[in-house]
């Protein structure tokens, strides 16, 4: 089966959409897919938990399909979004200096995209 890791480092909402509109694509096709929210895009956790924001139902339906595989902690620690990713219990990676390691993805054999 083939594997992609999708690190969404841009918080400007559209961008942010189209990760998770890859991502749904891809599950769909059978494709293993990872979220992994980094930099700015930490911020769209606490922003599209309220239902009333564009692009929260993309964002819903990437958490019900369990798509999202971490949260960078040192940027949602920036970010102000370290309690949204704790109420909405995603993991936070921390592994390199309080960042996500993409070797970690790459040594389990995902092909690596940033957004």
């Amino acid at each position: 089966m083939k594997k992609t890791a999708l690190f969404a480092f841009n918080g400007e909402p559209m961008c942010f959409a189209h990760v998770l509109l890859n991502a749904i694509d891809m599950h769909e096709h059978g494709i293993e897919v990872k979220i992994i929210i980094e930099g700015t895009a930490t911020r769209q956790i606490k922003e599209l938990s309220d239902q009333s924001k564009p692009f929260a139902n993309l964002y819903a339906k990437v958490k019900q399909l369990g798509l999202i595989d971490c949260v960078c902690k040192a940027c949602a620690a920036k970010t102000g979004s370290l309690d949204a990713a704790a109420e909405q219990q995603l993991n936070l990676c921390d592994e390199m200096s309080d960042h996500p390691s993409m070797r970690r993805y790459d040594a389990s054999g995902y092909s690596i995209i940033t957004f």
